[in-house]
């Protein structure tokens, strides 16, 4: 039991500290997402070894690493919990009227159409995103589009098509492929029901595993050209969809930086959305940035529709008073950061074009 304890205990301290190291292999990606479920497996662990295991160099050694980073563990999450104190405000003479928008990774290979169209009956969001979505999807979907006459498609085969269907007129729409022409990101511009104006992305780069993308270079490029291209927006913005990423990790910081949006998620709660048929291994990878001049009155995940993402649900107005409230959260990027950032987005790109190489010339 003691050389089971010390083992495990030494594997759960390796996974603590690889994403440390700035390498973008999926073997260093992979265990950021993995904080919560560490954190717990850490704490039992370290009470069973208490316990069990004798107080030799090697209980001190690893005790006390796994104790530090438990520390760190709780310090990251802390903020991604109803504890965590965030400025509140509520609506305003000034404030627009309310939006409410729901995002969901519907997983291309679920075929339980009627459960998604139900969600959408019983929630009517006045936008919705799909992410994943195929042609089959596209026609399971017409149906939804005489309540959602406007739209914005881009229907693929790959896992990451992505559709848009609005109530409210698009005043303009883009399509954009930042590193890879078969990874679209949605720009999509509305006008509230009292005049307001608001841009609205979307997202779904690729993940860094073992079975899709070796590396995180796709995903960190994608999402950091999108970051570039919000920062300096004087419209109000959000960004919603299926980031790949958690929260905490190094490349969300990056993009709240760059695009100087506000995490939503902050002192809300963790809102894990993947993967909804393994309760323990679930994890927050569809979030939502926003620009300091909007509020989100309400943020949350909806029921299970058979795919392996939970759906997000968004309300929140605009409101320039907003804009004042939340100011310090706001961050920007220091010089040596916008560095990172610009050799991110060159290696996305490199890692794309160097993709299509091997695919068009294989060895």
């Amino acid at each position: 039991m003691e050389l089971f304890l010390n083992v495990l205990s030494a594997l759960l301290i390796l996974l603590s500290v690889l994403p440390f190291i700035r390498n973008q292999h999926w073997i260093f990606r992979v265990p950021e997402f993995m904080k919560i479920q560490l954190l717990i497996l850490q704490a039992a662990v370290f009470g069973f070894s208490i316990v069990l295991v004798s107080k030799d160099i090697w209980f001190w050694v690893l005790n006390t690493i796994q104790f530090g980073l438990m520390c760190y563990h709780l310090y990251v999450l802390i903020r991604y919990t109803k504890f965590y104190k965030r400025k509140k405000t509520s609506k305003t003479s000034q404030s627009s009227s309310k939006v409410k928008i729901l995002s969901v990774n519907v997983h291309q290979f679920n075929t339980e159409f009627s459960r998604f169209h139900e969600l959408i009956a019983k929630h009517q969001p006045d936008i919705f995103i799909t992410m994943e979505t195929d042609s089959k999807w596209e026609e399971a979907n017409r149906k939804l589009e005489k309540q959602y006459p406007h739209t914005q498609k881009m229907t693929l085969d790959n896992t990451y098509g992505m559709h848009l269907y609005s109530k409210m007129p698009l005043q303009k729409s883009e399509i954009h492929f930042f590193v890879a022409d078969d990874i679209p990101s949605f720009e999509s511009h509305f006008k509230t029901e009292d005049g307001r104006d608001f841009i609205l992305f979307g997202v779904h780069p690729p993940p860094p595993s073992p079975t899709e993308e070796r590396t995180s270079k796709e995903r960190d490029g994608d999402l950091l050209c999108v970051a570039k291209k919000i920062r300096g927006t004087k419209t109000p913005t959000l960004v919603i969809g299926d980031f790949n990423t958690v929260a905490w990790s190094d490349t969300s910081i990056l993009f709240r930086k760059t695009s100087e949006l506000i995490d939503a998620r902050v002192g809300r709660g963790i809102l894990a959305t993947f993967h909804a048929k393994y309760w323990f291994f679930r994890v927050p990878l569809d979030l939502l940035f926003h620009s300091s001049d909007i509020f989100v009155d309400r943020l949350e995940t909806l029921e299970h529709i058979g795919s392996d993402h939970f759906p997000i649900l968004c309300e929140f107005h605009i409101d320039p008073v907003a804009k004042q409230v939340q100011k310090d959260e706001v961050k920007t990027l220091k010089e040596e950061e916008k560095e990172v950032v610009d050799e991110l987005i060159v290696e996305g790109r490199k890692e794309e074009s160097d993709n299509r190489d091997r695919t068009e010339h294989p060895h």
